[in-house]
């Protein structure tokens, strides 16, 4: 990067701040690239962006070079100044891909410093990295140095080689998970084979060597079949599916051969397919998070939905065997559990990941605890963090590259734009330098008060038919009457719910039975109460109310109270005169009259004019338990 200072437009070279812990290397190697500069020529104010068809006053900036890296690494390795974040272990990542950036997205607020091997100098997770090795994380030798410089290794893809991450375990170096955890992972068929062995529910699966178990396989499973690659297989890649037994050569063709090494998997008649991120920590404690649907498209996850839309008892059964089937594996680190969910209700596991996974995006906002975050504090020994959701509702969405090079980066930008104008959106992008169709270039998570308004904004982020503005408040609660005559009375509720800034809507709907019959207040007030179980906001403003009202009331009550003390003593005095009168007209169940004093507006009438009210016209004979006998002291007990 380049930076200037007010009073001039001469360029300054500025490192990041992990590029020298003291003092500068003896020796550093730059390489030059132009960047473009836009001047305001009022306030000299100057920015920098990217252009890939005109330069404008080239300005150098420097960059540390593959020398510089080699060099910078070994003495920041042996540098005296000590690390002073949530941990002392530095986390060495092999691969420096998009989760390799969010993992050093989510060490920074923990102070926890994240070096990457990775063999692209300008892979996702350079920019952000304590430090970048730019080497190949495929060669043993390179991994083998990277690891004696770091307190702890972990990985970002499991496709590595294991057998120097073994030999490393023997020298005593910390891998996390552990190398047979991934030795068995990276193989998809030794993994079907070990979770089998372990009581995991898996789709029926046999190895193929040859076409004619092929054909077999087809006999023995029907069609479609799936058809896998054992290794390198990811992101779509690896599978193809045979409808008939004559597209069988095909497929295996696809899939580079028989020497490819392949398997075959009973299709799945899925109803939707499920995923769960699990933790684990150094002690063996396990957390799950809650239960997620991926939807995907050309094999490659596309859209991401949290929770899942399923009974409790869907969600259990497939926490159940993400639980189950980590529980069989060494070491720590987040996994992903991906799942199937059949039409006839079983849950069946389809593949794991020992790493930070794509259906897991959505926890950065969604969740008290990232995957990122839980993943650093799995594998450097910190306690496991709340994986439970802070928002009630969260949709991630995947940017796949539309197009080669700046058509497909130009598109991206535009989808981005739209998706900031989107309530609780947030936008990720990878910075990758090279824009591919189908490549993962970015993805966007948004959060709201459910799932079905979250896919309503996506709709209106993607320009989809059916919602056109996404600042609209979408329903949350539906005033439903038998018939118009009912509005007087449910339009309680809707006054209720605007003063809480409750969206509703009065659909069309058949009579049902109110919460409170002729009190529609109350009727809105739980449905505010309702949402308030979801809403930190709403349940505030509730509290709030429930606090005026009960001030209200006891200041009526207080009122109330001293109205009907001097109406009591009234009451005597009333007492006194009729005892007077009474040796000239007796008065019969006179008690029964003063009872009423209170609550029969004509009995006070009645008392103020010095009347009787004539017989059958007793303003008392409506009042419940009042017997109409008695002695004049029952009224002390009013």
């Amino acid at each position: 990067m380049a930076v200037f200072s007010s009073s001039t437009s001469e360029p300054v070279s500025s490192f990041k701040p992990s590029q020298f812990l003291s003092r500068p290397p003896p020796s550093l190697s730059l390489r030059f690239f132009s960047v473009s500069i836009a001047a305001d020529n009022r306030n000299r104010n100057h920015c920098l962006r990217h252009s890939s068809s005109k330069l404008y006053n080239p300005i150098f900036a420097c960059r540390a070079s593959r020398d510089s890296h080699k060099s910078d690494s070994s003495r920041r390795k042996d540098d005296d100044s000590p690390v002073h974040g949530l941990s002392e272990k530095i986390v060495g990542v092999l691969g420096g891909g998009q989760l390799g950036r969010m993992l050093c997205q989510a060490a920074s607020k923990m102070a926890i410093k994240v070096m990457v091997l990775d063999p692209s100098e300008n892979c996702p997770a350079s920019a952000l990295a304590y430090d970048h090795m730019v080497r190949s994380f495929d060669d043993n030798a390179n991994v083998e140095e990277f690891a004696k410089r770091c307190g702890v290794l972990t990985v970002e893809i499991e496709h590595v080689d294991v057998a120097t991450l073994e030999k490393l375990e023997q020298q005593g170096i910390d891998c996390e998970p552990k190398a047979s955890t991934i030795r068995i992972i990276q193989d998809k068929y030794l993994q079907k084979v070990h979770f089998s062995r372990h009581g995991i529910p898996l789709p029926e699966f046999m190895e193929i060597n040859n076409l004619e178990e092929t054909k077999r396989a087809g006999e023995l499973y029907g069609y479609p079949l799936m058809i896998k690659s054992k290794r390198l297989a990811y992101d779509g890649r690896g599978n193809a599916v045979a409808k008939s037994e004559g597209e069988l050569s095909s497929a295996i063709d696809v899939l580079g051969g028989f020497g490819r090494g392949l398997y075959v998997e009973k299709w799945a008649p899925f109803r939707k397919e499920l995923a769960v991120i699990v933790a684990r920590g150094r002690d063996n404690s396990i957390l799950c998070y809650p239960v997620v649907e991926t939807i995907h498209k050309e094999n490659i996850c596309h859209i991401v939905k949290a929770p899942v839309d399923v009974p409790w008892r869907i969600r259990k059964l497939a926490n159940d065997v993400a639980y189950k089937a980590i529980s069989s594996l060494e070491g720590a680190g987040v996994f992903a559990v991906e799942l199937f969910l059949t039409r006839d209700g079983q849950i069946l596991l389809n593949e794991v990941a020992p790493r930070p996974h794509n259906s897991g995006h959505h926890t950065i906002e969604s969740c008290y605890t990232s995957q990122f975050e839980q993943h650093l504090r799995a594998v450097v020994g910190l306690p496991l963090g709340d994986p439970s959701m802070k928002t009630p509702a969260a949709i991630m969405y995947n940017l796949l590259g539309q197009d080669e090079g700046e058509p497909g980066f130009k598109v991206a930008h535009q989808l981005i734009a739209r998706a900031l104008e989107i309530p609780g959106a947030t936008a990720h992008w990878y910075d990758k330098p090279e824009m591919r169709r189908q490549r993962k270039m970015g993805h966007i998570t948004l959060v709201g008060p459910s799932v079905g308004v979250l896919e309503a904004r996506l709709k209106s982020m993607l320009r989809e038919e059916g919602y056109e503005n996404p600042n609209e408040a979408a329903p949350r609660v539906g005033i439903v009457m038998g018939s118009d005559s009912d509005l007087p009375v449910m339009k309680d509720a809707a006054r209720i719910l605007n003063m809480f800034g409750v969206s509703t809507e009065m659909p069309r709907g058949v009579p049902v039975a109110t919460v409170a019959v002729n009190n529609a207040t109350n009727a809105g007030l739980l449905a505010v109460r309702m949402l308030g179980v979801g809403d930190a906001d709403l349940l505030a403003r509730m509290n709030q109310y429930q606090e005026d009202t009960r001030d209200y009331v006891l200041t009526k009550a207080e009122k109330l109270r001293k109205d009907v003390t001097v109406t009591f003593l009234f009451c005597i005095i009333l007492l006194f005169a009729y005892q007077h009168v009474s040796a000239i007209r007796p008065l019969p169940h006179v008690e029964d009259h003063l009872f009423a004093v209170i609550f029969n507006k004509n009995l006070i009438q009645v008392l103020q004019r010095g009347m009787v009210p004539p017989s059958g016209g007793n303003p008392c004979t409506n009042i419940p338990g009042r017997s109409g006998g008695g002695t004049y002291t029952r009224i002390y007990f009013l």
